[in-house]
């Protein structure tokens, strides 16, 4: 009843109601009251009042843009394990604290480091939206990663959004314009990335290749990632914080990739990194039960791709992810 009173416009949304809806449906107040900001009232004389956001600005030293990154760190492992529908709250905040402290930031020096968080900051939030299906969200929010990372001098964060990016353009059925994106944003940090780094955007421009029908061009960007990424079972650099990748993470996204081309020999990539996943990363492990199922599904082995969606779904509800629920239910109609 109160929901059908909303949509007519017979009961206004409280803020109590408001914050129970912004997190189960992983959107902002903006987007759910269908309102923009309020605009600004107009001041005879606001000098006082800047001067006091530009001081407060300059005074974000080490400490604090330390304290801001931590707080990113927090929201992604608790986006990781929980999902990002019931974060959208802190999400929004936390990128408003950066946005207005860099906003009123003068001097590089103070600049840059904050610009940094923000571009960090910035690229997880659109993940998040591009979960809940809010994808007009996260385009945003990738141009203000973009913005960031060329505030802060930073060509890998830069390179990073971009390629990000074009997971939204991608899904949107514009895979092509994708794989164009992802080899801009190689060019964008040529050498000078980190190897991590340059084996992450070459396993996305293989994914971006697979969904545009490239599949000569999808297996030479797999083979330069997989001779790419560094040994060993790190999956962080210090460089790119943003970025989760070893070999196990890149095997289980080399089976994505194999499925998508209808490859016999994903299922074997995919059950490797089964056994081997951090089982901290419940979204992403309902990927890999959605890959798997694809790859089942190619092979005709509709038991077992049956087993693996309904493992899926459990964890994409558990998660809310918007984005898995919708591969779930697209590979259910093929059952």
């Amino acid at each position: 009843m109160y929901v059908s009173e909303w949509e007519n416009g017979k009961r206004t949304l409280s803020d109590r109601y408001a914050a129970i809806l912004r997190k189960l449906l992983g959107v902002t107040d903006a987007e759910l009251r269908d309102s923009g900001p309020a605009p600004a009232v107009p001041s005879a004389d606001g000098y006082d009042e800047l001067l006091s956001r530009i001081d407060a600005a300059g005074s974000v030293g080490a400490p604090m843009v330390k304290a801001f990154n931590d707080q990113t760190e927090l929201l992604r492992t608790m986006d990781r394990q929980m999902g990002a529908a019931g974060l959208v709250d802190q999400m929004t905040g936390h990128l408003a604290a950066l946005e207005d402290a860099l906003n009123f930031a003068v001097l590089p020096a103070a600049r840059q480091p904050v610009a940094l968080a923000l571009a960090g900051a910035s690229t997880l939030a659109a993940w998040q939206a591009i979960d809940s299906g809010a994808v007009e969200r996260a385009w945003r929010h990738y141009e203000l990663a973009k913005r960031a990372a060329r505030d802060a001098e930073a060509p890998m964060y830069l390179a990073h959004a971009m390629a990000e990016q074009a997971y939204v353009l991608c899904e949107a059925g514009r895979p092509a314009l994708g794989v164009d994106l992802v080899r801009d944003a190689q060019r964008t940090v040529g050498r000078s990335g980190s190897a991590r780094l340059r084996a992450w955007l070459y396993a996305a421009e293989a994914e971006m290749c697979a969904y545009a029908g490239l599949p000569d061009d999808c297996r030479r960007a797999l083979d330069a990632a997989m001779t790419t990424i560094p040994p060993g079972p790190e999956d962080r650099d210090p460089d790119m914080l943003s970025i989760f990748l070893n070999g196990v993470h890149l095997t289980r996204w080399q089976g994505n990739v194999l499925a998508l081309l209808g490859d016999g020999d994903a299922v074997t990539s995919l059950y490797g990194a089964l056994d081997r996943m951090d089982p901290t990363f419940v979204r992403a492990r309902a990927g890999l039960h959605t890959d798997l199922a694809h790859a089942h599904l190619t092979r005709a082995e509709y038991d077992d791709a049956h087993t693996h969606l309904r493992q899926a779904r459990l964890l994409a509800s558990r998660t809310g992810s918007v984005r898995q629920r919708r591969r779930v239910d697209m590979l259910s109609a093929r059952l």
